[in-house]
């Protein structure tokens, strides 16, 4: 039988960026994004830009949001990112043109390994590609790429790559409809 041993843990390995620029950005993600004050979109493509991200044109940033490492940060063209939207990106997270970020939603690039006792940080990219639209409350796990078109339904928890033009929902997402057609 297993246990963990917490104590052992040990992610030195991992290395987002250098100290000064992470904390520096924490405390502009908590007062320009991560707050209910309704700053211009133009002011936080700027900061995200200044902090290393790579940013298109035509996107709009809600309040609450939350960003953990701009420069692990790619957004394409005419993106929105809903109201306490999450982006925990301890590895790169590119989002395609056309996407929509619903409110509440979380990219999460970490997790741990339970079969380890020391619990191992473990870390995935995340890929949104072109028109996929993430409901309200849903989850992309690591490592997860969500293809063209593909729609993650509200509240549910992506584990696997979503195919192209095909609706999933659940926990673990499931498909629930192939191949949908836009009019």
């Amino acid at each position: 039988m297993l246990k963990s041993d917490l104590s052992s843990y040990n992610n030195r390995w991992f290395k987002p960026g250098k100290k000064l620029k992470i904390i520096i950005w924490y405390f502009v993600n908590r007062c320009f994004f991560n707050t209910c004050i309704p700053y211009p979109n133009r002011y936080k493509i700027v900061l995200l830009k200044i902090f290393g991200s790579k940013i298109g044109n035509n996107i709009l940033i809600k309040p609450n949001v939350s960003i953990k490492y701009p420069w692990l940060l790619k957004i394409e063209n005419n993106v929105w990112i809903g109201e306490n939207v999450w982006i925990d990106n301890l590895a790169s997270v590119r989002i395609g043109s056309n996407v929509c970020i619903s409110q509440g939603a979380m990219l999460i690039c970490g997790n741990h390994n339970y079969k380890k006792p020391s619990f191992d940080l473990m870390i995935g990219d995340i890929i949104l590609e072109e028109g996929v639209w993430i409901g309200a409350k849903s989850l992309v796990c690591p490592g997860v790429t969500c293809k063209s078109h593909s729609i993650l339904t509200v509240g549910s928890v992506a584990t696997q790559n979503l195919e192209e033009y095909t609706i999933y929902q659940g926990n673990p997402a499931k498909k629930i409809k192939d191949r949908i057609i836009f009019e």
